[in-house]
This record gives structure tokens, sequence and C-alpha cells, in this order.
């Protein structure tokens, strides 16, 4: 079994309410539990950023289900590639959703926008990189454009 990981960003093509996003996330909690799939999702001012961790042809299945599902647009698949070991481990898929000054405010302290110590236990691997150019706004909607920096 290959262990990989996809990172994507796309663009909600519609709001979300938050009652709808959590609804989604419990499910998807679920399902990639039973996949074995792994990892972390971000969603910004509509903007989302994914990391997804696990079997090769598991999360490959997924990411093609994600890139055309109705509620994404511009979807840019930024990476696929192997990995050693999971960075996501213990996570059945981490969440934040917030407008950058809210991420300050979020239950645990996370300073995801701020000087970003909650990435500190992450390695320096590519996922850590990018979830760094995310928070300093690569790939997230710009006032109207579907994904900046695609």
């Amino acid at each position: 079994m290959t262990l990989i990981h996809c990172i994507y960003a796309s663009a909600a093509s519609r709001p979300i309410a938050e009652r709808e996003l959590q609804a989604i996330l419990e499910r998807s909690r679920v399902n990639n539990a039973g996949l074995d799939i792994t990892g972390m999702l971000l969603h910004v001012e509509g903007s989302f950023f994914q990391v997804l961790e696990g079997p090769a042809e598991r999360v490959a299945a997924l990411f093609d289900r994600i890139s055309q599902d109705e509620r994404h647009e511009g979807v840019v698949e930024i990476i696929r590639e192997p990995l050693p070991r999971r960075a996501f481990g213990q996570w059945s898929m981490g969440f934040v959703s917030a407008r950058p000054p809210e991420v300050l405010a979020a239950i645990g302290g996370n300073d995801f926008f701020g000087a970003r110590s909650c990435l500190e236990g992450l390695d320096a691997g590519r996922a850590k990189k990018l979830l760094t150019a995310f928070a300093r706004g690569r790939w997230r909607r710009q006032s109207g454009s579907a994904v900046a920096g695609a």
C-alpha cells in the first residue's frame, strides 16, 4: 500500500452556511475514517485548503469526487506525492472555518494567521510550507475571483 498526500485549494461555488459546513464535516470524518484517510481542512472567506493523506487509490478517488462536487469551483491540485509517514495521522479531519482575525480567538488559541505557532508540530515538509502560503493569501478567493494564485 502506497501512502500519499493530496493537497488542493478551491473556492466555494456559493455561500455555505456554518450548519451545512458542520454537517459536511461530520459526514466526511465518518467516511474518511472508514477509508483510512486523515488530514485537515481550512475554510477561510469562501476558500478551501485541504490536505488528504492515505492509501493512494482511496485518496485519488476522494479527490476526484471533491473535484466534481458542485459546491467547489476553481479546484487546484497543488501537490500529490508519496509520503513516508502521515503529518496529520492523529486527525480524522482537522478543521478550521473562520475569517483570519477570528482564527486568533478559536478554541485552543489557534494563531494560524498570526505567528502560526500552531504549525510547529508539523515537520518541515511541503504540507507545512503550503499551509504557510495559504495563510499568507495564496490560493484564496480574492474579492470575487475564483482562487487567487492558482
